[in-house]
């Protein structure tokens, strides 16, 4: 009788090629979330509009009121929701790719296919969400007879952007979260802390003039632009026909994204072959 070994890091060879030929498995795990996400729930998919409308009320309230920060050129709402939509996708999209393989341990267990299609399915939910989500900033548009100008077409990129980063940040986090467990409690952590140095509910020249008069406001500058989704929600709000974005900021967001995609993977990749064992 003939036997079949499977070894670690055997299909090396392949791996990128079987990321194609997989690429069913990819599109039923990405269903699949999507379906159990929103199973048994009374409104369905109408909490992907609930939620980003409850932020920005409040922010809007928060910043555009009672501290009377700048609206970067657009009314204070559509600011708002031109800063929450992407955040929010970022923050579900690294969120749910960070704890995919801990969720999927027992297919890991079982059967070989490339470990990277767990968390790059992850973040398929999230899009589907910002995808719903953008109908609220089509109707302020509407609301305030804001008309799209060739910009809008840029839009996609900076969602692109927005996607890169939440992917390359959740290869690191779910490969460490496979080896750490306490890193589960660390996530909440990250995404809290994010909302609040992310031009969320403030346009990135307001705040950086107010860092920049601050002592060793330089430093803090720069670390804020550190940030990679500055220049997301930079670039969001100038596609809808916001102020001209910090150039620096989306040119940095480029950079860090591309820095820890490719830190990322190659972590991710160099300990996948001892997630089965791990999990």
């Amino acid at each position: 009788m003939s036997r079949l070994i499977i070894r670690a890091g055997a299909a090396e060879r392949h791996y990128w090629a079987d990321l194609w030929r997989y690429r069913e498995l990819f599109f039923f795990l990405s269903w699949r979330d999507i379906l159990v996400r929103y199973k048994q729930t009374v409104i369905g998919v109408l909490w992907a509009l609930i939620r980003p409308i409850l932020t920005i009320a409040v922010f809007t309230v928060l910043f555009m009121r009672m501290a009377k920060a700048s609206s970067d050129g657009l009314p204070a709402l559509l600011c708002v929701c031109a800063g929450n939509l992407p955040w929010q996708f970022f923050a579900t999209a690294m969120s749910e790719s960070s704890n995919s393989l801990v969720l999927n341990a027992n297919m890991l267990s079982k059967i070989y296919f490339p470990r990277l299609i767990v968390p790059a399915s992850a973040v398929i939910v999230a899009f589907v969400d910002l995808l719903i989500s953008l109908c609220i900033l089509a109707a302020l548009m509407a609301w305030y007879h804001v008309i799209p100008s060739w910009r809008i077409l840029t839009l996609p990129l900076f969602i692109a952007l927005g996607l890169g980063a939440a992917l390359s940040a959740g290869l690191w986090l779910s490969a460490l979260n496979v080896k750490y467990r306490d890193f589960r409690y660390v996530i909440p952590f990250v995404v809290q802390f994010g909302f609040f140095i992310s031009p969320v509910g403030y346009p990135s020249d307001w705040f950086s003039t107010k860092l920049l008069a601050m002592h060793h406001g330089r430093m803090l500058y720069d670390i804020y632009l550190m940030n990679p989704m500055v220049g997301v929600i930079d670039g969001f709000r100038w596609a809808i026909g916001g102020q001209e974005p910090l150039s620096i900021s989306i040119a940095t967001s480029l950079l860090v994204v591309a820095f820890i995609g490719y830190t990322g993977l190659r972590y991710f990749r160099r300990t996948e072959k001892r997630f089965a064992d791990i999990i």
